[in-house]
């Protein structure tokens, strides 16, 4: 195919250059040159004739003349083509080639006059006159080729016979009856050349006409072969794929009957071809099962000629139920008529069977996960509900006179109730990253002020272990960057702690510095220490939940191995990255990395932030305030009364959520503790019905041993405006307290931390 368009292309271009001025003048040259032979003839010829009928003097005279003008033009003309391969110039060759063809004219003309004034050929001028016209048509026939050659030949063979004639009149003593019948006869005959000629110029543009029509009729019927074979290669193909494809390949006429099917079918229905011939789909495949409103949209897609795509349920031939994806294409004809339809179909039998195996994995994992979520849910209420009472009472206690023992009892219930309340927040806390659902909360504060308040509070620790706790700021550390500060700090106490926990003597160091990295500024935090170090085998271990660098490590120092995979977690959540450098004996090095965004003026709002062991601010807010606390646990009551015993305002207590909801409608207090989990109504159903009532609203504040951020986030879209998780501490409460009867909170709902 390629080769008969390249034929054809080149065929044109041959016809282009053979049809060029270039090409038309190589052509003149070379018929010229390959016809010098045949022309002589006829120059013998006449040149004969006058030797018998003037004698051979005439003879000579008239065969070297017509000799020496076409020897001197073949000879130029021989040149022409090599002349032009040379690159010597067109227009140079063609003047000259012009040039040459008037010298061959005149001797010619020069033959002629020979004749005309011989001794015994002047009285009869017809032989003259006939060789003229000989050499005018020999002359013109180039016209095509050489118009110039040929009009300088033919106006020098015209030019002739006018000046023979008029030579010889005066010499014959004037125009006779003989002389005006030759000139007729010269005209006539002239005439008859002309007429001759410009045939010759009709049937040479004819032909070059009728030959580029071939040429470009043989492209287009090439082209057309062309098309054909790929259309004859692509059905051959398509025959091919269909025929092979592992999907089923159905063709049905415009009445929806099969006309053919490939082995596909066969394999996946049961059905033969012979069998399936001349049916329906449907009638086929379609069961008692098959839903009629995917039939229905099948016959409509097809009745409108629009493509359709779906999964119909069909029968085998032995019975069996399978589900097909049917891709239907209706073809349609020049007036838009359905002319055949194509399907394709794949039995996704399997596919919907392992769809709905995934789906119900997905379902019982969804479960499973909810049921871990409610779990921990349920156990940090039943926990943190008792460890409020555990917590409170020992504060409560501690305020009291107590022997050194009993300050040393009480002491140890308190750190030992505020380690287990460690143990349960590390456990929500790593719960919540597993589940992708801890959110970060980035603040504009001050890097050394949150650092020194860790130190704060850490400190106690390291003097009571007689270690020295450092802390260094580089220099480029800025005073401002906004990030979540909360988070952070619980990076720092973990790493901190940890440090002080696994070191006996020498120092814990904490360095600080921001550098570029990146585009970024990234913050880069070292937490050092002189302590037992880790083995290089066990450096990957200390990242994983639950796992300490070995068994003795858990005996010697205690804790759950989850404070370093919260910290990574949390590093990671941020953007971050942490790494650790040991030796044994030799202490550790826990660098972490975490983007940070520099703030360059200082905010006040943004970064002062309460201290937690600050005293609570003045009470006067409190004075004739009336609070309620809708709590079902009498030791939780027993507490919050112990709290509020000294303070100047009205207390009162409701056991569950209905009771709650009537005493703020009768006694409209100003504030109201509200737990979530209760008998009966809810804390959340007993805000709602609160917020319904139309009077003025109290400030509702959370008071729950529900600690998720999902209870945080019900409790203030319910219509709660703070949320306090157990265990409370009273400085805690008081501040809440203050704040909300001060006047600073309004009584809708707010993002208030506790």
């Amino acid at each position: 195919m390629s080769y008969e368009m390249s034929a054809d292309t080149d065929e044109l271009s041959r016809f282009k250059q053979s049809y060029s001025r270039r090409g038309l003048l190589i052509r003149y040259a070379r018929g010229r040159v390959s016809h010098f032979a045949g022309r002589q003839i006829l120059t013998f010829a006449g040149g004969i004739a006058l030797w018998l009928m003037n004698g051979p003097l005439f003879g000579i005279a008239a065969i070297c003349l017509a000799l020496l003008g076409e020897a001197v033009d073949c000879l130029v003309l021989r040149w022409v083509p090599i002349g032009l391969r040379r690159g010597r110039p067109f227009q140079t060759i063609y003047v000259l080639s012009t040039v040459t063809a008037g010298i061959q004219a005149i001797t010619i003309s020069c033959c002629i006059a020979l004749a005309w004034f011989g001794p015994v050929s002047q009285h009869s001028p017809l032989f003259a006159i006939g060789f003229l016209a000989g050499a005018a048509i020999n002359g013109g026939l180039v016209l095509p080729f050489h118009r110039h050659a040929a009009l300088t030949r033919l106006i020098i063979y015209a030019a002739t016979p006018a000046i023979l004639f008029a030579v010889s009149v005066p010499v014959s003593g004037g125009p006779g009856v003989l002389a005006a019948m030759d000139a007729a006869g010269a005209a006539l005959l002239a005439y008859m050349v002309f007429t001759f000629l410009k045939f010759v110029s009709s049937g040479f543009r004819l032909h070059r006409g009728n030959t580029l029509a071939l040429i470009e009729k043989g492209r287009e019927l090439a082209a057309i072969n062309t098309k054909l074979v790929q259309r004859q290669k692509e059905a051959q193909q398509l025959s091919l794929v269909a025929r092979n494809a592992n999907d089923n390949v159905v063709l049905s006429d415009a009445n929806g009957r099969i006309t053919w099917v490939n082995d596909a079918f066969t394999r996946t229905t049961g059905y033969p071809q012979d069998e399936v011939i001349g049916r329906t789909p449907g009638d086929l495949l379609n069961g008692p099962d098959t839903n009629p409103e995917t039939i229905d949209a099948i016959a409509e897609a097809i009745r409108d000629g629009r493509p359709f795509r779906g999964e119909i349920l069909n029968m085998t031939r032995d019975g069996r139920r399978i589900w097909i994806e049917t891709n239907l294409v209706p073809v349609l004809d020049a007036d838009g008529q359905v002319e055949m339809t194509v399907a394709i179909e794949r039995d996704v039998t399997a596919a919907r069977a392992y769809a709905r195996k995934m789906a119900e994995a997905r379902r019982a994992a969804e479960e499973a996960a909810q049921a871990k979520a409610d779990f921990l849910a349920t156990m940090s209420h039943e926990i943190r509900t008792p460890m409020n009472g555990v917590i409170g009472m020992s504060d409560m206690l501690a305020e009291t006179d107590l022997s050194p023992d009993q300050r040393l009892y009480n002491d140890t219930i308190r750190s030992s109730a505020q380690l287990l309340l460690k143990i349960i927040n590390d456990i929500l806390d790593l719960s919540k990253l597993d589940a992708g659902k801890m959110q970060l909360s980035p603040v504009v504060f001050d890097l050394r002020v949150c650092l020194d308040d860790t130190r704060r509070l850490l400190e106690p620790q390291a003097l009571t272990k007689g270690l020295k706790l450092v802390v260094e700021f580089d220099p480029s550390v800025p005073a401002l960057v906004r990030l979540d500060d909360g988070r952070l700090r619980q990076i720092l106490i973990n790493l901190i702690g940890n440090a002080i926990k696994f070191t006996e003597k020498g120092s814990v160091t904490v360095t600080l510095r921001v550098a570029a990295a990146s585009g970024r500024r990234m913050l880069h935090v070292v937490v050092s220490d002189t302590g037992i170090g880790i083995a290089p085998e066990k450096l990957d271990r200390v990242f994983e939940p639950f796992s300490q660098a070995d068994a003795a490590t858990t005996r010697r120092f205690g804790g759950t191995g989850l404070g370093l995979t919260i910290s990574r977690m949390m590093i990671e959540a941020m953007g971050g990255d942490i790494s650790v450098a040991s030796s044994p004996g030799q202490g550790s090095s826990f660098k972490v990395t975490l983007p940070v965004e520099v703030v360059g003026v200082r905010q006040s709002d943004d970064t002062q932030r309460p201290d937690p062991e600050a005293p609570p601010e003045t009470t006067e807010a409190l004075v004739g305030k009336r609070v309620l606390v809708a709590e079902d646990n009498k030791v939780n009551r027993l507490l919050i009364r112990k709290y509020l015993r000294d303070l100047p305002l009205s207390l009162e207590f409701a056991h569950d959520g209905q009771q709650a909801v009537e005493m703020v409608r009768v006694s409209c207090p100003d504030l109201v503790f509200m737990d979530m989990s209760m008998p009966g109504m809810n804390g959340l159903d007993a805000t709602r019905h609160i917020r319904e009532l139309g009077a003025q609203q109290p400030a509702i504040v959370a008071l729950t041993a529900n600690a998720m951020d999902s209870d945080r986030a019900a409790c203030l879209d319910a219509g709660m405006n703070d949320f306090l998780a157990k265990p409370v501490r009273r400085s805690d409460l008081l501040t809440c307290m203050i704040r909300h009867c001060s006047g600073t909170v309004g009584a809708g709902p707010t993002a208030a931390q506790p």
